[in-house]
């Protein structure tokens, strides 16, 4: 009998210890599919956005009932990716934004890069001619 609790005590202790290592990683995995899916947003917010500002870091924070509780931002840098050989206003060039998120894990902060890019219509402005 003591020997058969002995066995049974070993796999429940087993089976917790299972558990428990499950449910921290699906709690993790909540949290990275949650800054995923507010990244995402906050690249379609940029990409449609033409006011930013080149070559200046933009960043901010995202609002904590989007969140779920964790501590979630974003820093952003607006960038000419590619220009034509000789611009002209009128003319197409690529730009690209990189944008990267972190978030805290416990103490230890986590993050990750994403880049997207927009094509946009070049302007006087924009070649330093005046308008």
């Amino acid at each position: 009998m003591i020997v058969a609790t002995l066995i049974v005590a070993t796999a429940v202790v087993g089976l917790l210890s299972a558990i428990s290592g499950a449910t921290r990683n699906a709690a993790r995995l909540r949290d990275y599919d949650r800054v995923v899916q507010l990244a995402r947003r906050q690249m379609n917010d940029l990409l449609s956005d033409y006011s930013l500002p080149r070559s200046i870091a933009t960043s901010g924070a995202f609002n904590p009932s989007q969140t779920g509780g964790l501590e979630i931002g974003w820093r952003a840098r607006l960038s000419d990716f590619e220009m034509p050989p000789a611009p002209a206003p009128g003319e197409f060039a690529l730009d690209r934004i990189e944008l990267e998120v972190w978030w805290m894990s416990g103490a230890e902060r986590r993050n990750f890069t994403l880049e997207g890019f927009r094509r946009r219509m070049l302007t006087a402005r924009d070649l330093g001619a005046a308008p």
